[in-house]
C-alpha cells in the first residue's frame, strides 16, 4: 500500500490518503511537543518505537473484543488504519492524580482515584483541548447519546485491559487519552495508544516512564519508552 496525498500533519504524526478510500497510513515521527507546541525536539527512533508500541496494543486490545482502527505494520514508522469519521472529543480516564487535575482541583499528585474518574475534552489546539460535559458533545451535535454512552464504555474496557497488562510489567497505568470514530456506522478506536498519550509509573519506585519525561526536562525519553515496551513483552 502507498501513499497518495497528505492528508493531515499533526504534532508527532501524519495522515495519507491510500488508493483505497478506507485505508490510511498512519506515519509516527520523530517530533515531540509539550506545553500545546511550546516546547519542540525531535527524539531519535520515537517515531519506530511508538509505531510498534501503537500496534503491540491495539492488537491487545482488539484481542479483548475493542474494535480499533489498527490493520498492520507496514514499516519501521508506518501503519496501515482503517478511514475514521473522527469524534472532535478526547476520552480521558485518570487512576491516579496527576497533571491537569491537580492544577484544576488543587489536589496532590499521587491519589488513587477509586473509582477511576472520567473527563472528556474538546480535540482543539487553538481553545488548548477545554473540558467539555455530554451537555456540550449533545447541543454541538458532536456525537449522539448512543456514541457518547458506546465511547464511555470502550474506554473503561480498555482500563480494564490495560491496567493489568502494565501491573504484570510492573508499572501503574496513571491515565491516558483516547479517540474515537465512526467506520461504517460503528464506534471504534483510532488516533494511537503510546507513551506520549498516557502516564506510566514504575509500580515500586514511581519513575515516570511517559511524556512527562520530556515535558519535565528529566532526559532519557525514548529509553523510558523501550522500557515501558520491554516490560510489556514487545521485542523490537
Amino acid at each position: 500500500m502507498k501513499r497518495v496525498s497528505e492528508l493531515f500533519v499533526g504534532k508527532a504524526k501524519s495522515v495519507y490518503s491510500t488508493e483505497d478510500p478506507d485505508k490510511l497510513i498512519l506515519e509516527f515521527r520523530n517530533d515531540t511537543s509539550a506545553f500545546d507546541g511550546r516546547k519542540t525536539d525531535s527524539l531519535d527512533r520515537k517515531g519506530l518505537v511508538n509505531n510498534k508500541f501503537n500496534a503491540y496494543i491495539m492488537q491487545k486490545l482488539e484481542a479483548a473484543g475493542i474494535p480499533t482502527h489498527f490493520e498492520h505494520l507496514l514499516s519501521d514508522n508506518e501503519s496501515v488504519v482503517k478511514n475514521l469519521d473522527m469524534i472532535p472529543v478526547e476520552c480521558v480516564v485518570r487512576n491516579i492524580s496527576a497533571g491537569s487535575i491537580c492544577r484544576r482541583l488543587g489536589v496532590e499528585e499521587a491519589q488513587d482515584l477509586n473509582p477511576p474518574t472520567f473527563e472528556f475534552f474538546l480535540k482543539n489546539d487553538e481553545l488548548h483541548d477545554p473540558m467539555i460535559n455530554e451537555y456540550h458533545i449533545r447541543s454541538f451535535g458532536w456525537a449522539t447519546d448512543q456514541e457518547i454512552a458506546k465511547m464511555k464504555e470502550l474506554t473503561f474496557k480498555v482500563n480494564d485491559v490495560l491496567k493489568q497488562l502494565f501491573l504484570d510489567g510492573g508499572m501503574l497505568l496513571v491515565d491516558y487519552k483516547l479517540e474515537f470514530g465512526r467506520y461504517h456506522g460503528q464506534i471504534i478506536l483510532g488516533d494511537e495508544f503510546s507513551p506520549d498519550g498516557c502516564r506510566l509509573w514504575d509500580k515500586d519506585t514511581r519513575e515516570k516512564l511517559d511524556k512527562d519525561r520530556f515535558r519535565q526536562g528529566l532526559g532519557g525519553v525514548v529509553e523510558a519508552y523501550e522500557e515501558v515496551a520491554r516490560r510489556v513483552g514487545l521485542k523490537f
